[in-house]
């Protein structure tokens, strides 16, 4: 989701712009935020249930440094072993693709009355595709038609 709020009194600013990828998840975690913020735009990508679990199934970490590898579009030099330490990667439980159903399944079900909500209002923007570099200019058009551009100080 991408936030585009104006922030309430308590946050002594008149207008303020940020992405909260994810965020909120729930209806309750989208009630707080009304609390806070009235969002005058919001952003639901749509990617299929099979694209998104077999991205999420193939990541890889490097367990001490943290570092992600995606074993489709960002593996490792050498299959299964860390590019700068030459130690094993690890895919975390809950990365295998039984975890990731369920959590994509447990997601899409507490999603949809946040989606709804935000469809109610009038503030949400859908974009449906599988690969980023075809979703990305629609949503560059869209917050570039809806975001002032930051101006550097010698512009002002």
């Amino acid at each position: 989701v991408w936030l585009h709020p104006r922030c309430s009194p308590a946050s002594h600013s008149r207008f303020c712009a940020g992405a909260c990828p994810g965020f909120p998840r729930t209806l309750g975690q989208a009630k707080a935020l009304d609390g806070i913020c009235e969002l005058d735009l919001v952003i639901s990508l749509n990617i299929p249930f099979e694209t998104l679990k077999d991205r999420l199934s193939a990541r890889w970490v490097h367990p001490a440094s943290g570092r992600v590898y995606n074993m489709d579009f960002n593996p490792p030099h050498t299959q299964g072993v860390d590019d700068l330490t030459g130690e094993p990667l690890v895919q975390r439980e809950d990365d295998k693709p039984e975890a990731v159903a369920a959590r994509l399944r447990k997601y899409k079900d507490a999603a949809k009355p946040v989606i709804e909500l935000y469809k109610s209002r009038g503030i949400l923007h859908s974009f449906s595709g599988t690969e980023t570099n075809k979703i990305w200019p629609y949503v560059y058009t869209l917050l570039s038609s809806r975001i002032p551009p930051i101006l550097s100080d010698e512009e002002h």
